[in-house]
Order: C-alpha cells, then sequence, then structure tokens
C-alpha cells in the first residue's frame, strides 16, 4: 500500500472543505450521546488539520482520502520500513 500525507496548506480553501466535508460524510452521523452539527464537525477536523494534529492521507491503491490522527499508530506503522 503506497499512502501520500498531503499537506494541508497545499490546497485551495474549496479543496480543503470537499475532502473535508466527504470524509464527514462517509464517516457518518453517530458521535455518541452529544449530537454535533456538521458545521461544528467541519471547524473542529479543519483545525486538528491545520494545527498538525490530524493529517490528510492519500491511499493510491484505494484512490480515497482519509483524515487521521497524527499520532495515530496505524500511520507510524505504514511509514515505517519494512522489517527484513
Amino acid at each position: 500500500m503506497t499512502i501520500h500525507i498531503i499537506p494541508v496548506h497545499e490546497l485551495s480553501p474549496e479543496a480543503l472543505r470537499g475532502v473535508i466535508d466527504e470524509v464527514i460524510s462517509r464517516n457518518g452521523t453517530d458521535y455518541g450521546a452529544i449530537e454535533s452539527s456538521r458545521e461544528t464537525n467541519f471547524r473542529q477536523v479543519r483545525q486538528k488539520l491545520q494545527a498538525g494534529s490530524a493529517v490528510l492521507v492519500f491511499d493510491d491503491e484505494l484512490a480515497s482520502t482519509n483524515i487521521f490522527l497524527a499520532d495515530d499508530p496505524i500511520l507510524r506503522r505504514l511509514s515505517s520500513p519494512p522489517e527484513a
């Protein structure tokens, strides 16, 4: 699997909004005991991306974009060299 971390500052505001909106809608609406609006979710995700606590990841194999927390163990596993 080949993944690329996409620097959010390289996206236009419109492109970033589109990616965030698509990921939010794909993840559904079950946010636990407290429901939050789509705009609130959007702002929270955008702030995390801009602060670097979340990253935008593109997967070549799946041709899809996802957002992960920067310290997500899956990112460390994918970015580390394979063991010999």
